[in-house]
């Protein structure tokens, strides 16, 4: 195998999957694992529970990548078929794996229950391979040297999968790709600016990449850069990602949320805490989802005391003191109403600074504002005051949550605005 550039490949193998009835999440996280390593993956495939098409699926694979992952198909089941499907594009032998077969053994004993023949299927392996001790469920994992392609088969449920490959897969792939070699990865955050104007602003950059890479990637709750380096130690690498990171955060430091583990919420509760600011939220469609994830962070109750959820127009009067001439004048989903809500929970609540979210989440239309129109109101005791309208797409939870990370997004630019001036 040519380890100066590996080529890997992802085969998920069951029908639930085909039917939706499960999310493929192992490829999107076993994409990752192998990026983060220099491994280039280049082909996801999902195949159904039918014998002649996994066949004919490992077989393309076999011809074009030098290593490929396969989860799912090893349970007890006719249907679980990933074993039967290699052997006959390898002509490689099963046996029984003892200690495989014992603990399966085991555990229908202790737990007084009659294990049917079909479970010993769990415990079959290919005559050579690396056996994987499976510690969260039955059936091994295994890894498997054919035709100069390492295949490695794993379970399909998500937990198993994980464990495997931290305790065995990731070692021999690092042996793959060279130990004299450091692979390392940190990934840059971005809020308030789209994917396209992201990687327009880095284009330079990403033209001219060679180490540390430049990965421009969309996730649910923002934008990221995953850099990567290779080098001879981890003080080397460490030199290069924060050079390049350096020039990054220069370039779109309004932008720059933070690194790794940081979040949007946590970074704006610690720049809450910097400045002793507080916040309280008025929330009408997101139903409390703003604060509940505010709070989510440790520590955030030295700056969020907490939220008024006012769902109804009867609870913006009552809880919130909104003016009925408002409501009735204007109607809820408007500028007039987000910004009395944002200054009646500053109030109600003694906080710095008060935001507020107002719209219609759908599935239908209110007070003839379309679904997907939301207004986010802030309203700060320095004076400053402004209402976001905003159009959003999706069903109705990805409304909601879309608000929220656009609320943290406000409130997160508003702050970094502010910060120079206290």
């Amino acid at each position: 195998m040519n380890t100066s550039s590996i080529n890997a490949e992802i085969i998920a193998v069951g029908t639930e999957l085909l039917l939706g009835q499960i999310a493929n999440t192992n490829a999107q996280w076993l994409s990752d694992q192998l990026a983060q390593n220099g491994i280039n993956v280049l082909y996801h495939s999902v195949i159904g529970d039918n014998l002649n098409r996994v066949q004919e699926t490992f077989s393309h694979a076999q011809s074009r990548s030098d290593l490929v992952i396969v989860t799912g198909g090893l349970g007890p089941t006719e249907d679980d078929m990933t074993r039967e499907a290699f052997s006959a594009l390898s002509g490689l032998s099963m046996i029984n794996h003892e200690l495989s077969l014992k603990k399966i053994v085991d555990y229908y004993e202790r737990h007084q229950l009659e294990m049917t023949p079909n479970n010993e299927k769990q415990a079959r392996v290919f005559e050579g391979a690396i056996v994987l001790e499976n510690m969260a469920g039955m059936a091994p994992g295994m890894i498997v040297e054919h035709a100069d392609c390492t295949w490695i088969f794993l379970p399909g449920i998500p937990r198993e999968m994980k464990q495997l490959f931290g305790e065995g897969v990731l070692s021999h792939i690092k042996k793959l790709v060279g130990t004299d070699m450091v692979i390392k990865s940190t990934v840059l955050k971005f809020a308030g600016i789209g994917e396209s104007q992201l990687e327009h602003e880095l284009k330079d950059l990403i033209a001219n990449q060679h180490n540390p890479t430049i990965a421009p990637l969309s996730q649910s709750e923002g934008n990221v850069i995953r850099l990567t380096a290779k080098e001879r130690s981890d003080e080397h690498a460490d030199v290069l990602l924060e050079a390049t990171k350096s020039v990054i955060v220069k370039r779109l430091h309004n932008y720059y949320v933070g690194s790794d583990e940081d979040t949007l919420e946590s970074v704006v509760v610690s720049q809450l805490k910097a400045l002793h600011w507080t916040v309280g939220a008025a929330e009408s469609l997101t139903g409390g989802l703003f604060t509940a994830k505010l709070i989510s962070v440790p520590g955030a109750s030295d700056v969020c005391p907490g939220g008024l959820i006012t769902y109804h127009n009867d609870a913006k009067q009552q809880l919130l003191g909104v003016s009925k001439d408002i409501l009735d004048n204007y109607g809820a989903v408007s500028e007039q109403c987000a910004l009395e809500m944002a200054r009646q929970v500053k109030t109600t609540l003694q906080t710095k600074v008060g935001i507020s979210f107002t719209g219609v989440a759908g599935p239908d239309q209110v007070e003839e504002q379309p679904v997907g129109s939301v207004y986010i109101a802030l309203s700060a005791d320095n004076g400053f005051e402004k209402v976001h309208h905003i159009e959003l797409e999706g069903n109705r939870n990805t409304i909601r949550q879309k608000a929220v990370m656009k609320g943290l997004t406000l409130l997160f630019n508003f702050i970094n605005s502010q910060s120079t001036k206290v």
